[in-house]
């Protein structure tokens, strides 16, 4: 499966923004920077993940942008499907391919639900928080959290 370039960079503009939560908000100029992805395009990403309340925006001088909650509560699969929709969107009302029978159509569709479910499931066990530990322990720095 091709992750698509919008997920991709939304997942890249989350972390940055995971990186510093709480106490600070972030201007998409400086993620834009940090991450070496187009101001523009990074605004097009931004609006659906403010939509499903994964981003708080701060208006003034000072503005910018935030995580709405903690990184902790933050999965992947929440960000992919703000940005993408439902894993897959598979629903078995399509027909991949018009001559299919209806006994190969009833398998295949039960081989794309699993792949939808482990897909989903997988997405799901992998918060901002996680990221950052990994990122963390891939550049030797120790997180003790009491």
């Amino acid at each position: 499966m091709k992750i698509p370039a919008r997920t991709q960079y939304g997942l890249r503009l989350m972390f940055q923004l995971a990186k510093d939560y709480p106490n600070n908000r972030v201007q998409l100029a400086e993620i834009a920077s940090r991450e070496n992805i187009s101001e523009k395009f990074l605004s097009l990403i931004m609006m659906p993940l403010r939509s499903a309340g994964l981003v708080l925006s701060i208006r003034g001088a000072q503005g910018g942008y935030r995580l709405a909650r903690d990184p902790t509560s933050i999965t992947v699969l929440n960000i992919f499907e703000a940005l993408e929709g439902e894993v897959l969107g598979f629903d078995g009302s399509e027909t991949p391919i018009d001559n299919a029978t209806e006994d190969s159509r009833c398998a295949a569709y039960e081989v794309w639900l699993r792949v939808q479910h482990q897909m989903s499931d997988a997405m799901s066990d992998v918060s901002l928080q996680d990221l950052l530990q990994i990122h963390n322990s891939k550049r030797g720095i120790n997180d003790f959290i009491i």
